[in-house]
């Protein structure tokens, strides 16, 4: 048994407790006990002991919505279908299951180095993803980034994505759990969106998809269904499967919002990518006042332009308030949840992780407290600050340990289980050749071809 101490403990439990000289004890994978420091290892005379010193023992976070990849930086200035259209799109033709799975490996170690446990990511060739994740250490919720429609047959398969669930589910002591993706239901026609459907139903999973990030999309579904996303989406029995997510849901309405509420669906809100494509303020209170799991993603490195999970607690919080014109708007517990529990409830798996309780999966991180943006910190009474501080203080950086299943995987900045400036290298080499390849696609066909299929 190992008990890790520190100077203060954030649960996320339901009362939201925070202890003082705090301890968790964690057992395997699971962590048997949560309380005060001098109460937990009187408890347990044997453990050794782990201590953080001045540190904020807390949840791992829950990267609720991510992409893989290696074009950061260079995919820029464009609303969000024309940046699909003309960078996105040509890079999914030409990708090798070599750049997906290189892509991987920085992303996940980027977000492990800055607190985020459990990734649900979009992508491609996934066994390799899976792969970085089972070495590295991760959670992984797998999400190919599939096209079952004839118009987009280069990006993965239904094919592709049954092989994930058949061969990867459960793997790596159970940290992956593949999902059934489609980039987004236009990227499906009638046959693969129904396949698509029974596929999540037949092996009890998930189904994933990008859902009203534009305005351009609520046009598009009324010209094919007469409806709105979310009904389009019902006529068709999106909703037979066991869960589902949509990543961004940005023009959701009050009927569609009324709909979610308290069905098994997540929302995964990207702050920071929304903004830089211009894609609109989600209505993020309205969705928690209406019961849907709200979980927070950083989209991928090209949509954001990094995998800080802290900067996007910041982001979320100060985006909900300048929505709304009030200053009381997404406050720090409602952001720190959306971060943790409610990413897991998100994923239908809050059972397991997103707080620090008895019973629960030891997925967890250390913040450093020994740092200007944590002082002063007040961890109870009328001055509390230490909630507001993680929100809006923090940074990636400040991270000092992450611990997914009882297992540390960093601590003081290093990998325990990679080399980072490998990974670096790995994708440096591999980027020119990529940008060669789309380079050439694009010269062959001129102009590519419309937004939406026929």
């Amino acid at each position: 048994m190992r008990i890790l101490t520190a100077d203060h403990l954030v649960t996320m439990n339901a009362a939201r407790e925070v202890v003082a000289d705090a301890a968790v004890a964690v057992e395997g994978s699971t962590i048997i006990e949560v309380g005060p420091r001098s109460e937990v290892v009187a408890r347990h005379p044997d453990a050794v002991i782990d201590d953080l010193g001045a540190a904020v023992l807390m949840p791992g976070l829950v990267n609720a919505h991510h992409h893989s990849g290696m074009l950061r930086g260079t995919a820029e200035s464009l609303p969000v279908w024309e940046w699909l259209r003309l960078h996105i799109d040509p890079m999914h033709r030409v990708l090798t299951a070599d750049d997906a799975e290189a892509s991987a490996w920085l992303c996940y170690a980027e977000g492990i180095l800055s607190g985020t446990t459990t990734v649900v990511d979009m992508w491609r060739f996934m066994s390799g993803p899976a792969r970085a994740a089972s070495e590295l250490g991760n959670r992984l919720v797998s999400v190919n980034y599939t096209g079952a429609h004839p118009d987009y047959d280069y990006f993965d398969s239904l094919d592709d994505n049954e092989r994930m669930l058949r061969d990867w589910a459960g793997a790596a002591g159970g940290r992956i759990t593949p999902w059934v993706g489609l980039e987004s239901p236009f990227y499906a026609d009638d046959q693969g969106l129904a396949r698509a459907i029974a596929m999540a139903r037949d092996y009890d999973t998930g189904l994933y998809t990008h859902l009203s990030e534009s305005s351009l999309e609520v046009e598009e579904f009324d010209r094919r269904y007469g409806r709105r996303p979310i009904f389009a989406l019902e006529s068709i029995g999106w909703f037979e499967a066991p869960r589902t997510m949509f990543a961004h849901a940005v023009w959701l309405d009050r009927a569609e919002i009324g709909f979610l509420g308290g069905r098994p669906t997540g929302i995964s809100h990207n702050p920071v990518s929304n903004m830089k494509l211009a894609s609109g303020m989600a209505p993020v209170a309205d969705y928690l006042a209406a019961g849907i799991a709200v979980g927070l993603g950083t989209d991928g490195e090209k949509e954001n332009n990094n995998l800080d999970m802290f900067e996007e607690l910041k982001t979320a919080s100060l985006l909900g308030k300048l929505r709304t014109m009030d200053a009381s708007a997404m406050d720090s517990w409602d952001v720190l949840e959306m971060a943790t529990i409610g990413g897991a409830t998100a994923l239908g798996q809050d059972a397991t992780l997103g707080s620090l309780e008895p019973g629960k999966q030891a997925d967890l991180i250390a913040v450093r407290s020994d740092t200007p943006r944590m002082t002063p910190l007040i961890g109870s009474g009328p001055y509390a600050n230490i909630h507001h501080n993680l929100v809006h203080a923090v940074q990636g950086s400040d991270v000092a340990m992450t611990m997914v299943a009882g297992q540390v995987i960093a601590r003081d900045g290093v990998l325990a289980n990679a080399d980072l400036a490998a990974l670096i290298a790995r994708v440096r080499s591999l980027v020119p050749d990529l940008f060669a390849r789309r380079a050439a696609w694009l010269d062959s066909v001129g102009d590519p071809a419309g937004l939406f299929p026929a």
